[in-house]
């Protein structure tokens, strides 16, 4: 490709909600998302939600002419929802499962602002997000990123994955949006929508991305972007509870001069903002190791409880077989109940002790990460000279170990 060309490259994602039986309508809301993507014909087409393989075998077949390549990513007992349809050959997959994906006894898209006990959950995702795009992306001319994300565009999580990868926010850089009023993907007049769910966000939130950056080889930018608006036309319902993303992505071959440039603006404030981040990240994550250390030591001593409850009605059982001639002092199905809920207790909370101190792990595991990043960004500011921060000497933030 000469330097003077550009292709154009239109990426759409969506948030299905294909929750067999539970989820509305899902045949006829399958079917009528085939037929917009076979008559759309994007260039990339991301699925979240995709939870049957039924489903996805469903779309393989209806848009074989337009989108001839696929792949569905299959992981753990119910999958991972994962679908990517492509007009253009696709030449390897990689699978990676976050560390952390909540609490197996909540609903993880479902949180309180306030009281957000998931937020370290998000930290952490957003964390091992940010390292795999990384990490993968070396030798990439382009990298794009689009889904559900379930993170506010001023959340940590989403502030920290952009930060330090680079990434750019399509709604932020397109020229021209066609859409919800700010983007917003979750819309109070979606009859999915359960108001109350929105909160205090009564216009809505925006939570599903198309994010992208480019490369010293190739410029990317965004000419047009768009979202559904809830309703479709000549159907009784939308295409999901969440709204479509379309992205019109512009690619051209990057010049020695463009590079250049790219390379001059890695100033020193970018470095010190990514260390505020990180170190605000790993104060939040500090928050979720305390909590989780609660937990677990609640649940054990719970477990306690249960093991001394069953020794006792074992004592008692043992006493009255001892003593030949007494009459047991409860019914005897009172005993089979009493155990059977020890036994209950026991099972569930050790179970919950094994969940309690994996998610120690993560969590700490992701925090000595971070811990290392704050000090090699440290110690890569002392490199700058004082005129490019600004003429501010910036100190270690409070707290921070050396």
């Amino acid at each position: 490709m000469a330097s003077t060309d550009s292709i154009g490259v239109r990426v759409f994602s969506l948030n299905c909600w294909g929750i067999r039986y539970l989820s509305k309508h899902v045949p006829q809301r399958y079917a009528m998302i085939g037929d917009m993507l076979s008559k759309e014909k994007h260039d990339i087409v991301l699925l979240q939600e995709v939870w049957s393989e039924k489903d996805y075998l469903f779309l393989k077949q209806k848009l074989s002419s337009c989108h001839p390549y696929s792949h569905y990513f299959k992981s753990g007992v119910i999958g991972s929802g994962l679908a990517i349809f492509s007009k253009h050959r696709i030449q390897d997959a990689l699978l990676y499962r976050y560390s952390l994906n909540g609490y197996p006894y909540m609903l993880h898209a479902e949180y309180c602002r306030d009281r957000d006990s998931y937020l370290p959950h998000r930290v952490v995702q957003a964390w091992e997000l940010q390292q795999f795009v990384r990490h993968t992306s070396a030798g990439a001319d382009v990298v794009i990123l689009g889904g559900d994300l379930n993170m506010h565009p001023q959340d940590l999580g989403c502030r920290l994955l952009r930060t330090s990868t680079g990434l750019k926010d399509s709604y932020l850089e397109t020229s021209k949006f066609d859409g919800c009023e700010n983007g917003v993907t979750l819309i109070p007049e979606n009859p999915f929508i359960c108001k109350k769910e929105l909160g205090p966000f009564d216009k809505g939130i925006r939570i599903d991305y198309i994010l992208f950056k480019g490369s010293s080889k190739a410029d990317i930018s965004c000419d047009f972007m768009c979202t559904t608006k809830g309703s479709v036309a000549d159907q009784p319902f939308p295409y999901s509870d969440h709204e479509a993303v379309t992205t019109h992505l512009r690619l051209k071959a990057c010049t020695p001069a463009d590079t250049l440039s790219e390379s001059h603006n890695s100033s020193a404030g970018k470095v010190a903002e990514l260390v505020d981040m990180v170190t605000e990240a790993r104060t939040e994550v500090k928050v979720g190791l305390h909590c989780a250390e609660r937990m677990r030591y609640t649940t054990a001593r719970t477990a306690v409880m249960g093991l001394a409850l069953l020794f006792l009605e074992l004592a008692i059982v043992a006493v009255s077989w001892l003593a030949l001639g007494t009459d047991q002092p409860f019914p005897r199905i009172s005993f089979y109940m009493l155990a059977a809920l020890c036994v209950a207790i026991l099972l569930a909370t050790s179970m919950l002790y094994v969940f309690y101190t994996m998610e120690l792990k993560s969590l700490q595991g992701a925090e000595d990460q971070m811990r290392l990043i704050v000090g090699s960004l440290q110690a890569k500011l002392k490199g700058f000279p004082l005129a490019e921060l600004g003429g501010e000497f910036r100190s270690p933030p409070e707290g921070f170990e050396p």
